[in-house]
């Protein structure tokens, strides 16, 4: 999963309607309701306020009017293929007098969410796990060729060393085993 780390808008005319997207970090539902009410008050002249978010498991789309599945759903579908999460967008339409169609509205709020999402710089958002390890003083040079410093939080020393370990989930499975044998050692 990705997150993004700058929250973008970008606008699109596509067949004289004007799409608005907003692509917005977000990590609880309060903070969606919040951007939604903002929006809905700044844009109230709009046509349509459509939206797609994703927080973890927790998935929800709306189209605001626009025939079902022809605008949130895209919207998610384009979160969901991009593999972001803690995401919010939102995508503001005005229409141009021109109607599109229901595959003209999915390929025209498809195209204005992923040229949106082309603006955000994304990165790897990774699970960390917190633990503490004891280890002798002579141990400690092993533990070290497992455990990047930059990871240790904390360290103390008394007739053995503790120390409190935060790092990425997925580095922490793949040297568990050299570990715990480094800790047997004891």
């Amino acid at each position: 999963m990705y997150k993004i780390i700058n929250n973008v808008k970008d606008e699109l005319i596509i067949n004289k309607s004007k799409f608005i997207s907003f692509a917005i970090y977000i990590s609880n539902v309060q903070m969606v309701n919040d951007v939604l009410d903002k929006l809905k008050k700044e844009y109230k002249d709009a046509t349509h306020i459509c939206y797609a978010y994703k927080i973890g498991n927790v998935k929800r789309f709306n189209d605001d009017n626009e025939p079902k599945g022809t605008a949130g759903m895209p919207i998610l579908n384009v979160i969901e293929n991009k593999e972001l999460d803690n995401i919010l967008v939102v995508v503001v339409r005005y229409f141009g007098g021109i109607k599109l169609g229901t595959g003209g509205l999915v390929r025209a709020y498809t195209k204005s969410v992923t040229e949106c999402l082309k603006l955000c710089n994304t990165e790897e958002e990774r699970q960390w796990i917190t633990f503490q390890i004891n280890v002798n003083y002579d141990n400690l040079k092993y533990i070290y060729k497992y455990i990047n410093e930059t990871y240790i939080k904390e360290k103390s020393f008394d007739n053995i060393i503790t120390l409190s370990i935060k790092m990425p989930y997925d580095e922490y499975l793949s040297i568990k085993e050299s570990i715990n044998s480094i800790l047997q050692i004891l």
